[in-house]
């Protein structure tokens, strides 16, 4: 395991010094769906330090039996607000905020624990049916309202561009959400600080690195094909 994600590391590095970037800016997120906490705890010995789930209860098990307080997790598949409250208790950073319902029922979750949430946008670029998000024509609304609540802190947005196999076709969709992250830091919104763009998969990370990705969510190329 640990020979995959060097590799994945060095591509990572290789990405971002071939536009100029810091490979520094750039954060492995190892995708743990279906994973099990052994192969997890070997990531981790291997040098992984933020993990995304995408499933709530397979997650409170696999982070409860591992219980390793140095992990940082991020929960990256859809939320529904009824499961906000376990989100916020074992979560660092939600990607997958799409609406002002959910996000008020985070806030509310997170003001019970004391705790300032961080969330990421998700942005449905492609404007898909089978994909939730906002659209990218409603998102800085959603993110002014959002930034009145004060137990959130928007840190950047997210998207899940459609599937090619072949990287370059889907460029321009991570190009778009670059621009869109633009557009929100020239509106200057109080308490709004976007910094992350949380894009790029197995396939296609290295062009999400040069559109300016400073997330990148892998599962296949660390974990093998899931079961």
């Amino acid at each position: 395991m640990k020979n995959k994600i060097d590799k994945i590391k060095n591509r990572i590095e290789q990405a971002a010094l071939s536009c100029g970037r810091d490979p520094l800016s750039v954060e492995l997120v190892a995708v743990t769906k279906t994973v099990s906490p052994e192969k997890v705890i070997a990531a981790a010995r291997a040098g992984m330090f933020i993990f995304g789930e995408n499933y709530i209860q397979e997650a409170m098990e696999k982070i409860d039996k591992i219980a390793d307080s140095r992990l940082s997790w991020h929960f990256i598949g859809h939320l529904q607000s009824n499961k906000a409250k376990y989100v916020v208790r074992y979560f660092d950073l939600i990607h997958s905020v799409d609406s002002l319902k959910l996000a008020k029922e985070i806030n509310r979750q997170a003001n019970k624990l004391d705790k300032i949430q961080n969330i990421l946008v998700q942005v449905n670029i492609a404007m898909e049916a089978t994909k939730s998000g906002v659209t990218e024509k409603d998102t800085i609304s959603l993110i002014r309202d959002i930034s009145k609540l004060e137990n959130i802190s928007v840190k950047g947005l997210m998207t899940m561009p459609p599937f090619f196999n072949q990287p370059e076709k889907v460029r321009p969709y991570f190009k778009a959400l670059a621009q869109l992250k633009e557009q929100i830091q020239e509106e200057s919104i109080e308490n709004i600080e976007i910094k992350e763009l949380s894009m790029g998969m197995t396939g296609d990370f290295e062009v999400a690195i040069e559109e300016g990705a400073t997330l990148v969510r892998i599962g296949t190329a660390i974990f093998g094909d899931r079961a």
